[in-house]
């Protein structure tokens, strides 16, 4: 991975102060040697407004991706599905202007059409081929995972260095089985949708004052109908206002707090939210103040990842 370095900047938020962004640092992503950048950058919004209203055009996502560099991102989350491919050729436009390679060679989802020996040999080939560095997969069931990385390791294949599964205050059911698992076999976690598509990041009578969140047919998928769950939305903007911080880095903050979590994959709408979002990494929240976050939680349908 690149390290871009650092530049000092400062970070504006809502509460009228600012302070030096704090530096990206690096974790490494389970057992393995690759080092990310502690928040990982989600390409989901980028693409064109062709598509759905809330997507960002090219000339406004590179300067995006520009800007995400500088403050030391190094890793980013794509896949095809994302606006039928445009958000992959954005950023393939980018990684042209910097040195880069593939690290980690995700599936998007379980196939259930062909058999895990058959997978798993064929990214172990791409692998040993010299094509990426490592292989993960994106929200599956705990048991399918275990099944995968088991057939791996016994027959000396290539293994799992990341699962990226869906994690936030809204929905905490991965911590039954999945998060242990992957704690268990050191494999990292790099959450997508920490702050739950933007339902932690503003109040209850905010919710729908942004385009994405009355034009994503995603945006509501069962948050916040609960009475359970606008108690935890009303938590994090009591416990923001509290500690002098936005409601996302609070949300953000909770996410970073769990061992299991390498890095979460944020999204960004402006290109000032960069400074905000990396001010969530120096933020540090006491066992009183999860606990107090945590609390109204109920356990919920899982979501499918078929």
């Amino acid at each position: 991975m690149i390290n871009s370095g650092y530049q000092g900047r400062t970070v504006p938020t809502e509460f009228g102060h600012s302070k030096p962004a704090p530096k990206m640092p690096y974790v490494r992503l389970g057992k393995s040697g690759l080092k990310v950048s502690r928040l990982i950058l989600g390409m989901a919004t980028y693409g064109t407004k062709k598509d759905v209203a809330w997507r960002i055009e090219e000339e406004e996502a590179l300067q995006h991706l520009k800007r995400a560099w500088e403050l030391g991102f190094n890793t980013f989350d794509t896949s095809n599905f994302y606006c039928n491919g445009i958000s992959e050729e954005i950023l393939g436009k980018f990684l042209k202007t910097v040195p880069h390679y593939i690290d980690v060679l995700q599936l998007h989802r379980f196939d259930y059409e062909t058999p895990i020996e058959e997978t798993m040999t064929a990214l172990h080939d791409v692998v040993k081929a010299g094509f990426v560095r490592y292989i993960g997969i994106s929200s599956s069931w705990a048991w399918q995972f275990h099944a995968m990385q088991n057939y791996a390791l016994n027959n000396n294949l290539t293994p799992f260095v990341n699962c990226q599964n869906l994690y936030n205050l809204l929905y905490r059911e991965e911590e039954r089985e999945m998060m242990p698992l992957l704690k268990y076999l050191g494999v990292g976690s790099t959450p997508w949708s920490p702050l739950a598509r933007g339902h932690l990041a503003r109040p209850l009578s905010r919710a729908y004052e942004t385009v994405r969140s009355t034009s994503d047919a995603y945006h509501d998928e069962g948050l916040l109908g609960a009475e359970w769950e606008k108690e935890v939305n009303r938590r994090v903007e009591q416990l923001a206002e509290k500690r002098g911080y936005n409601m996302a880095q609070i949300g953000l903050a909770w996410v970073l707090h769990k061992d299991a979590v390498a890095a979460p994959i944020v999204g960004v709408s402006k290109i000032e939210r960069f400074e905000e979002t990396l001010a969530a990494l120096e933020i540090e929240l006491s066992e009183e103040e999860i606990k107090f976050l945590e609390e109204p939680y109920q356990p919920r349908s899982t979501a499918s990842f078929v």
